[in-house]
């Protein structure tokens, strides 16, 4: 919504500057979107008279001219032939600018002195619709102009001094889709005066409204209201000087004086409007109805429109001649040889205007405004200033009376006003005057014996309580409104909990290591099951179906989360990125059974994804430092040789707290080659739950020790299958008190070790906290540990 600053200061006393009034209705709920000041390019462009013309001594087609700026008489050559000596011009003066940037300045024009530039209506940025009696080639005479005087700034004189300030108004609020909707905000924003056009409307009381014309609303729901007046003697021509101005700076182009008039009353009161001419309307009858299907219609516009049954139209006794709310037809519309007219104003469904301009692919400024819902008493009001218009510019003579069809008739909409609940709800302390003050700056008025609102038909969003605690707020100024902390029982800062705390050192970790993280979707096709080789009774199988999937290879939600990272992995490898890795955190979805009676289990994973010059020990690495980050120190990694997808030799199980916690390892052949992964891919999947619930985010710190360790190494031969982690538990176990540390240093196969047996080499760290070891006592504890490895694993010392 474009609204001029001169223009709504006929209707509101503004008494700060334009910056500053902008900053202050943004604040109350009117949005500015941009200021644009006319002519800002426009300077040193002056009215001037002609005083002299003689013909160019060295050109044909030049004129040599005196002209008078009031201050002084310059000499001006010039090209333009429509000039005449007497004649009122705009003069660019040496130095002047004009739009697009352009400057002038003194000059010789084939050896006469120039000292200036006459001006056209294209090079000032007007047009004959805003001067209709200017020439189309040539200079702008300025013919008929008021207040006109010598040296005058053009800008004044044409209306390029003005301010235009586009708001950006909510689909809630089309009632300040208008000048004077603008002008109630800023009454109440700047706390000033509104001041509303009189309206009067001169009749000939002679001739009635009703014998020229009828109207007949056939579908109620889709037309409320229906009110018309009849004007005739009309007299086609331009609009006021005064009129133009304000269109075109309101960005309309002026047309002629009965349809500027309805734009003028569109914009100034937000209400669309119409004009027919009567004597096109067959049996000088209005009827509003649906349209019949396929039945054609020429628009103003020159399209030809197929209507349907949807639509609403405004017909005569056999055909349409308007789509309702939208456009008007070309066989009714205004001609210079119109007499007589019919002014329509009317209120129509906001939904079915919206749906018809859709079909139609015609939106207009009029439908614009009826979609979003328009003020059923402002119908009157709206008809009766356009007939005033026409009556004071000399546009024609109206009729008696008005023809106001209305059978959607509805009750004021009142509220009740609880001032403690409103302060309750805001969180302030405004008084009852002051909210009384506030509602009624914006024409919502308060009946103090019954504490209820009344709520005018231009407020249509205004339903309950909570509206009018907003509209307080907003024109008390939020500003004014202290912050404070939300009020309740248990009202806390707002902090991560402690798993999202712990989700982020896991990717922090997960990134420190040199993986990138990844995203995908957890919708999947049920044959990735078949691909990574699942079993055919695998609980893996037993995945979610879903209702509406946008396609077989999204219809069930994921049950794992290895076939997503192979396809990750995959389209890295396939572009020949030679070694990457990835981690993603995201859920896979467990039903307990289906078809589903209730929400399934869903459990948060953390899967690796790794190619490329990397190997088994690599992926543990990262899961292991993931545990140390973490402080997770009850865990194992056990071989893992029942997993199809995987590699029967390099897979392994995680084991935390006694519970199997995710699996690692590398991807079986035929599955990689599936997918079009590399041969050596390894994959990893570890629960979140276990993590956080064994995660310690407290660290406890002890003094470093005051007495001395003593180190004792050990080498012992075994059987070649058993895992390191169980003999270093062993030893943990029955290392007593005074065991600090374990560390493998030697593995050994070979010559002097027999065949299916390997060589395990330990240096093992004894401390006391309270004092120095004696040598019995580390001789005890290891004593102790090479007795449980010989009974667990049959282990004996090497020599």
């Amino acid at each position: 919504m474009n609204v001029p600053i001169k223009w709504l200061k006929e209707y509101v006393d503004i008494n700060v500057s334009v910056e500053e009034l902008c900053d202050a209705l943004t604040m109350s709920g009117s949005k500015v979107e941009n200021i644009e000041k006319q002519g800002e390019e426009i300077s040193k462009v002056v009215v001037g008279k002609i005083l002299s013309i003689e013909k160019h001594p060295d050109a044909d087609k030049l004129l040599v001219t005196k002209i008078d700026t009031g201050d002084e008489t310059i000499q001006v050559v010039t090209g333009a032939h429509n000039i005449s000596e007497g004649d009122y011009v705009p003069v660019a003066l040496h130095g002047s600018t004009l739009p697009g940037g352009i400057k002038i300045k003194k000059g010789k024009l084939r050896g006469v002195e120039s000292n200036g530039m006459l001006c056209s209506i294209q090079e000032l940025e007007l047009t004959k619709g805003d001067y209709p009696e200017a020439d189309e080639d040539g200079i702008f005479i300025l013919r008929n102009m008021e207040n006109l005087k010598l040296g005058q700034d053009i800008k004044e004189l044409v209306g390029l001094d003005d301010t235009v300030v586009e708001f950006e108004i909510t689909s809630n609020r089309p009632d300040c889709l208008s000048v004077l909707g603008i002008a109630r905000e800023t009454a109440a924003t700047l706390k000033t005066n509104l001041k509303k056009p009189v309206i009067n409307v001169k009749e000939e009381e002679n001739d009635k409204a009703y014998v020229y014309a009828q109207v007949e609303i056939r579908n109620p729901e889709l037309c409320s209201r229906y009110a018309a007046r009849v004007v005739k003697d009309v007299r086609i021509g331009p609009s006021p000087e005064w009129m133009r101005k304000r269109l075109r700076a309101a960005g309309v182009r002026p047309i002629n004086n009965i349809v500027d008039i309805t734009n003028y009353v569109m914009l100034e009161l937000g209400q669309p409007m119409h004009a027919f001419d009567l004597s096109y309307i067959k049996d000088s009858k209005i009827v509003v109805r649906r349209a019949e299907d396929g039945e054609v219609m020429k628009t103003l516009d020159g399209q030809e429109r197929k209507l349907d049954s949807s639509m609403l139209v405004i017909a005569d006794s056999e055909k349409p001649i308007a789509v309702a709310g939208v456009m008007g037809g070309e066989n009714s519309e205004v001609n210079p040889n119109t007499r007589i007219i019919l002014l329509e104003s009317a209120n129509f469904n906001g939904i079915s205007v919206r749906l018809a301009a859709k079909k139609l692919g015609m939106r207009t400024e009029a439908s614009a405004r009826f979609e979003k819902g328009l003020d059923v008493e402002n119908v009157i009001t709206a008809v009766n200033r356009a007939a005033q218009l026409i009556e004071e510019t000399g546009a024609g003579k109206v009729c008696w009376g008005i023809i106001d069809c209305f059978p959607g008739k509805k009750n004021k909409r009142v509220l009740k006003l609880r001032p403690e609940k409103i302060n309750a709800f805001l969180g302030t302390s405004i008084s009852l005057d002051t909210m009384i003050e506030i509602l009624e700056s914006v024409e919502i008025r308060v009946d103090k014996d019954t504490m209820t609102v009344i709520i005018p038909e231009f407020r249509q969003d205004l339903e309950r309580e909570a509206d009018l605690a907003e509209e307080i707020a907003r024109l008390y100024n939020y500003n004014n409104i202290e912050a404070t902390l939300l009020k309740g029982k248990a009202a806390t800062i707002g902090k991560k909990t402690t798993k999202q705390k712990i989700e982020d050192i896991i990717k922090n970790t997960m990134m420190s290591c040199g993986l990138s993280e990844i995203c995908t979707y957890s919708f999947t096709s049920p044959r990735v099951f078949d691909r990574i080789k699942a079993a055919s009774n695998s609980e893996l199988r037993k995945a979610i179906p879903i209702s509406n999937p946008l396609g077989e290879d999204y219809s069930i939600m994921r049950t794992t989360t290895v076939p997503e990272m192979l396809g990750v992995i995959s389209r890295n490898y396939s572009r020949r990125i030679e070694k990457a890795g990835f981690f993603e955190l995201a859920f896979v979805y467990l039903p307990e059974e289906l078809p589903l009676k209730k929400l399934p289990l869903e459990k948060e994973v953390l899967t690796l994804g790794m190619y490329g010059d990397t190997d088994f020990y690599d992926i543990k690495g990262i899961v292991e430092e993931l545990l140390y980050t973490l402080k997770i120190k009850d865990y194992k990694v056990v071989p893992e040789s029942g997993n199809d997808t995987f590699h029967p030799g390099r897979t392994a199980k995680i084991i935390i707290d006694g519970e199997p916690a995710g699996i690692i390892g590398e991807i079986h052949p035929d599955v990689s080659e599936e997918f079009g992964a590399p041969e050596r891919t390894y994959i990893g999947m570890i629960y979140v739950e276990p993590l956080i619930r064994k995660t310690v985010m407290e660290v406890q710190y002890k003094q470093l020790p005051k007495h001395p360790a003593v180190t004792r190494d050990i080498a012992i031969l075994l059987e070649e299958e058993i895992m390191a982690g169980d003999i270093e538990q062993v030893i943990k176990e029955n290392g007593g008190k005074i065991f600090e540390s374990i560390e493998l240093f030697d593995v050994y196969k070979g010559k002097q070790v027999p065949e299916g047996m390997k060589s395990m080499a330990y240096s093992i760290t004894f401390r006391a906290d309270d004092r120095t070891l004696t040598d019995d006592e580390v001789n005890k504890g290891m004593e102790k540990i090479v007795s449980a490895l010989s009974d667990k694993f049959n282990a004996k010392l090497r020599e």
